[in-house]
């Protein structure tokens, strides 16, 4: 089993657009120690920046697909990128 450092390290790719979607930022777990999200940064607007806001691209278990040697494989509709939630570190 892969460690959490290991996973958060490495490249997002979409596989139903070929993207990058850019490494982990944040990681849910359940109640159970098994992981139930990843986060990716969500597109950055100018004003988010100045605002010092964090949003992120929420990514459930189900939509991974391969956690492979140096990068991870996830299917995400493309279309539903654009709803994205608040991350704070």
């Amino acid at each position: 089993m892969p460690r959490v450092l290991d996973i958060r390290q490495k490249e997002v790719i979409n596989v139903l657009n070929g993207k990058r979607m850019g490494t982990i930022i944040d990681m849910q777990f359940g109640n159970d120690g098994r992981l139930e999200s990843i986060t990716v940064p969500g597109p950055m607007r100018v004003t988010d920046f100045f605002r010092g806001d964090r949003r992120g691209i929420l990514i459930p278990w189900e939509n991974i697909q391969k956690v492979g040697e140096d990068v991870i494989l996830v299917s995400i509709d493309p279309s539903g990128i654009h709803q994205r939630q608040s991350w704070e570190r």
